[in-house]
């Protein structure tokens, strides 16, 4: 049968992209996927293993009886940790024992790659395909595609694969964005990674590891892999990674095979809740972990690796808000980075704005920015353009941390807008329409090198994110005003209503009784005066709160209430805080800033950070908005005018035209 060529991934996915439709009406479009993937698949192996697959059968038939371990032998003789000692291939399977011939040949596969098979389901459709009698027809389409690794790189194979997924998800309305990271953000991400070490890779033996938490069909990997292969390096590269879906851990592991590293490297599972690398440390961290998504799934898990461990585990420094996961997988990351005495760890994650700016002082996502830049881990944050991905036109950033900055770098914040760089896509893939071309990468990361202010490059000192929330108070001026519209507003009070009728009766007569003004805290004096007297009962302070929260009526021109030793009580109701930026002294910050507005205000001193003990709970943002913000004036009036007497000239003609 005569090969199908199919060198570039565009012309690849859609001829696949036909052969699905194939499937119609024996399928739901849902189905598409785990049947064209897995055969794709397939046919990748069998191409990659073809050259060696005779001497691996010879091998087989001479040592089959010997009683050896064959995994420890065969693939030395296929070349690559995997192998076949099928005789079938998808263009011998016949007509008419398909089924069982396919099931024989997937059988023989070593374990590694059968694996593949069952994250898939496949065998069971194989059954379904050949129920449909469709079985036949579809291995052959396969069996004529060309995908040997001479014609079809294995970048076009994981574009390909990338290209089919989109495609099959934006049918069926799916986020396939969820698992797939732009190549252009990729690239970028990796190249701001490595570059710093690039005089490390020209030495001899070195050996690095490179890790991804949210792997996905490992793009950052083997870019990472790539990049330093252009090098000219000879260093070792060794990739680790964990994928929470089977169906993309499993074409994970087919990459993996396909480039000869071991395919356990990559784990499956939930990387929060599952960590299938524990205790391990990595040279080079890359992710790009889904935009909010909910980690209520690993919520207990994660509740109790940070209650027992603490520090000692991943997620001492706090817990973000269970809508949005992402910041578990930095701190999973920069957990794992190796110790500088070991040469130390970079990482760099795609993250949403969220991890910025989310969560006020003392939260879990202001508690883990705190962490980070105070252990001054953050080398620089680059900012996407928008629409950059391919299901959502949001912001997204760069995080880029290391725990061996270089001297210059120590204390200090690159932060770099690329707001308005990007080029314009011929055509739109999804949300996204625009990407960064090699040369605007290249820009970046020589600016990013050279650590200089420019128009779109500033440089903060990491304190420069910290800011104290210190509560301001009111004192509170009010009195009580008894009248018969409020005595009847006390049932909509607890204490009260837990009273009982007698009781409460003897209650509403007594303020009918004393109708007109009485101080604040004359609700106090008659709850005490009237403890356990007769038809009162036993009183209590919360009944004293509850008559308060009928009567009050708040008076500016009254003198502050004090409580029985003398302090003046707070009006909860005007209660606010003030953002002093770190470094200011509270009081002079207070002085100069809130007192001449407000001129009764006080501090409340008795809230103060838990760290530190000081005025004030320390909080981190990083708000680029307010960092790189441009004013723009407001057009002239004559010229707004103009275009506003236009435009009513405009609807008036189409008026007129309408009338005729």
């Amino acid at each position: 049968m005569d090969s199908i060529k199919t060198s570039d991934s565009t012309t690849l996915s859609n001829f696949i992209w036909k052969i699905a439709d194939d499937l119609w009406g024996d399928f739901k479009h849902t189905d598409f996927a785990r049947i064209i993937i897995p055969l794709l698949l397939l046919r990748r192996l069998e191409c990659v293993l073809e050259p060696t697959k005779d001497v691996v059968l010879k091998e087989y038939d001479n040592e089959k009886d010997s009683g050896i371990d064959l995994d420890l032998i065969l693939p030395s003789f296929s070349g690559l940790p995997f192998y076949n000692i099928s005789r079938y291939t998808l263009d011998t399977l016949g007509g008419t024992n398909t089924r069982a011939n396919l099931e024989d040949y997937i059988s023989k596969f070593s374990a590694n790659v059968r694996v593949i098979f069952e994250e898939f389901g496949f065998i069971n459709t194989i059954h379904e395909l050949d129920k449909a009698r469709l079985l036949y027809r579809m291995t052959r389409q396969f069996a004529a595609i060309d995908l040997h690794p001479e014609m079809v790189s294995d970048r076009v194979m994981s574009n390909a694969y990338e290209d089919l997924i989109r495609q099959f998800a934006a049918s069926i309305n799916e986020k396939a964005g969820e698992f797939m990271t732009p190549k252009d953000v990729v690239r970028l991400a990796t190249k701001l990674v490595l570059v710093p070490d690039e005089a490390v890779f020209s030495e001899k033996g070195v050996i690095r590891t490179v890790y991804d938490p949210a792997c996905g069909l490992l793009g950052f990997i083997s870019d990472a892999v790539d990049q330093i292969k252009q090098l000219g390096s000879t260093a070792t590269i060794v990739p680790y990674g964990q994928e929470l879906d089977p169906k993309t851990h499993a074409m994970a592991l087919t990459a993996m095979l396909i480039r000869g590293y071991k395919s356990e490297n990559i784990a499956q599972g939930s990387t929060l809740s599952n960590d299938r690398h524990r205790d391990k440390r990595f040279h080079y961290g890359l992710a790009n972990p889904p935009f909010g998504i909910k980690w209520d799934k690993d919520k207990e898990a994660v509740e109790k690796e940070h209650k027992e461990l603490g520090y000692a585990g991943r997620f001492g420094p706090g817990l973000p808000r269970v809508s949005d996961g992402s910041m578990l997988f930095l701190l999973n990351l920069v957990s794992k980075m190796e110790r500088p005495e070991h040469g130390g760890g970079r990482v760099g994650i795609v993250l949403s704005g969220s991890p910025l700016f989310t969560g006020d002082a003392g939260s879990g996502e202001s508690e883990i920015r705190r962490w980070l830049l105070e252990r001054d881990l953050v080398e620089a944050i680059v900012a996407l353009p928008t629409d950059m991905f391919f299901n959502t036109g949001i912001g997204t950033y760069v995080w880029i941390l290391s725990n061996h900055k270089e001297k210059q770098r120590k204390g200090k914040v690159q932060l770099i807008n690329l707001s308005d760089t990007w080029t314009a896509m011929r055509k739109s893939e999804g949300t996204k329409r625009r990407y960064l071309s090699d040369a605007q990468i290249d820009e970046v990361v020589r600016e990013y090198e050279a650590f200089e202010e420019t128009a779109r490059s500033k440089i903060f000192n990491t304190t420069d994110f910290a800011y104290r929330k210190v509560a301001i108070k009111r004192p509170l001026k009010a009195k009580l005003a008894i009248s018969k519209e409020r005595i009847k507003t006390l049932f909509e009070q607890k204490a009260f209503e837990k009273l009982d009728e007698a009781q409460q009766s003897v209650w509403i007569d007594f303020f009918r009784e004393h109708l007109g003004e009485q101080e604040y805290q004359w609700a106090f004096e008659i709850v005490n005066a009237k403890n356990k007297t007769e038809g009162f009962g036993k009183t209590s302070k919360a009944l004293a709160n509850a008559f308060i929260a009928a009567f009050i009526e708040r008076d500016e021109t009254a003198e502050p209430v004090l409580d029985d030793k003398g302090r003046v009580i707070p009006d909860t109701s005007l209660n606010d805080s003030e953002s002093i930026p770190f470094g200011t002294p509270v009081e002079d910050y207070f002085k100069s800033e809130v007192l001449p507005h407000v001129p009764d205000a006080f501090i409340d001193y008795g809230v103060r950070d838990a760290k530190d003990g000081e005025v004030g709970i320390v909080g981190y943002e990083i708000n680029f908005n307010r960092y790189f913000y441009q004013y723009v004036p407001p057009r002239p009036l004559h010229e707004i005018d103009a275009d506003l007497k236009a435009c009513e000239a405009r609807i008036q003609a189409l008026l007129d035209e309408v009338a005729e």
